[in-house]
């Protein structure tokens, strides 16, 4: 746990009901979550209450197939059970030099594929310009957790 930062700003994409976000939050980073569901949002919401972390915690109703929602860059990213390869760059760019990248999404290795499924070894590829910290596929899973690089902006 060593690589996830305890301190500045963290963008969740697909946030559900906001449990990963506010794990970071009770860290010490400051959370944005978003997700398409405007009742998860307010799961979310009611969940960082309960927690004592609404303080450090935003939750926002966003459609990601209309991208990234704007906003500056952050020293983490998290996204957890979203794919949608055409927003890998946009991700890598929101992280700051130095920030880190989680992403795990549903694969094809050890599985079925399928049009939600990331390819065989889609995520080392989309994200090669980021120093790799821990990468895996298997059982139907593939994820990657990368620091953006200093050098990168």
């Amino acid at each position: 746990m060593d690589e996830i930062p305890t301190a500045g700003h963290a963008l969740e994409l697909a946030c559900g009901s906001g449990s990963a976000a506010v794990w970071l939050a009770q860290r010490g980073l400051t959370v944005w979550g978003v997700d398409v569901s405007a009742v998860a949002i307010e799961q979310a919401d009611e969940l960082a209450r309960r927690h004592g972390v609404s303080d450090r915690c935003r939750f926002s109703v966003a459609d990601l197939d209309d991208g990234l929602p704007p906003g500056p860059p952050v020293d983490m990213v998290l996204c957890h059970r979203f794919r949608d390869p055409r927003l890998y760059p946009a991700m890598a760019d929101r992280v700051t030099p130095g920030g880190v990248l989680a992403i795990s999404v549903l694969s094809e290795v050890g599985s079925e594929p399928g049009f939600f499924r990331a390819a065989t070894g889609e995520l080392d590829v989309a994200f090669a310009d980021l120093r790799a910290l821990a990468t895996g596929e298997g059982d139907g899973h593939a994820w990657l957790l990368a620091r953006v690089k200093g050098d990168r902006r």
